[in-house]
């Protein structure tokens, strides 16, 4: 039996700030997040959960949302492209083991506004730079992380490899 991902996207880019730069929203629809999760966990295939199901959640936002989120979890008063919400403890994943239902991975969460600033200093459009921080942030989820220079290479190596699996390519990336 192969992988099987749910992915709840929630596009929830609102910003009310009449000062900020009107951005319209990338067409990228559900069914292309669906798409991509699974072809990148396909190619990742974690040994998670029995049942190899997973899900998580997308959610798409303005620099003034992830900026509470930031401060909130991370003690960073700063708006940041990415955060990613671990659902689990990746080394301890015993809990899996009796699974009966997909394994909930956790919450990506990414400010539309940075990656936006993003796109437009790395000299690509906004929905590459989208599913660059989306495959950032799946990694997270799935334990991967970045305290240093070797593994900060490796994790970007690895989301360079996800993005050529689905066809996009991305400039400095």
């Amino acid at each position: 039996m192969g992988i099987q991902v749910e992915v709840c996207v929630q596009d929830c880019y609102v910003d009310r700030d009449p000062t900020a730069i009107a951005i319209a929203p990338p067409p990228i629809s559900d069914q292309q997040w669906s798409d991509w999760f699974q072809t990148w966990m396909e190619q990742l295939q974690p040994d998670l959960s029995p049942l190899h199901a997973y899900e998580l959640s997308l959610r798409l936002t303005s620099d003034r949302e992830i900026q509470t989120l930031n401060a909130q979890y991370r003690q960073q008063d700063k708006p940041t492209d990415v955060l990613a919400f671990a659902a689990l403890e990746v080394d301890s994943p015993e809990a899996a083991e009796v699974a009966t239902e997909p394994l909930y991975l956790g919450d990506i969460v990414i400010s539309v506004d940075t990656a936006h600033t993003q796109a437009i200093a790395q000299g690509h459009d906004l929905s590459s730079e989208l599913v660059w921080l989306a495959s950032h942030g799946l990694l997270h989820l799935l334990g991967w992380d970045h305290p240093d220079d070797e593994s900060l290479a490796a994790m970007l190596t690895q989301q360079k490899a996800l993005l050529s699996t689905v066809g996009v390519s991305i400039a400095g990336g």
